[in-house]
Order: structure tokens, then C-alpha cells, then sequence
């Protein structure tokens, strides 16, 4: 979903506000701004490692 936000070009702040954590001690809550950027960065990294050779 975050992924699908970005694209739309929302900043982090809007992102996390439409988010809602599912699982864990904080289920129910948003995330932050920081944890969103965190795991778009971690994504974008991931994809950049799988794609090149």
C-alpha cells in the first residue's frame, strides 16, 4: 500500500497517516513517518540488489 502511495507522490507524513499498523503490540496505531521512510528505503534497496547482475 505504501508503495501505491508513493507512486501517487504523497509525502511520508500523508503516507503514514493512511497506515495502519496490523500485527504486534502497536496493532491499530500509524506508523511514523521515519518507520515509512525506513521500509521504502529498505524496498527500494531490495529491488536494486535482485535487479542487477
Amino acid at each position: 500500500m505504501a508503495l501505491h502511495l508513493r507512486d501517487q507522490e504523497m509525502s511520508l507524513r500523508d503516507i503514514a497517516k493512511r497506515l495502519v499498523i496490523t500485527t504486534g503490540g502497536k496493532k491499530g496505531q500509524h506508523p511514523s513517518a521515519a518507520t515509512v521512510m525506513r521500509t521504502l528505503r529498505e524496498h527500494d534497496e531490495q529491488t536494486a540488489s535482485v535487479g542487477s547482475p
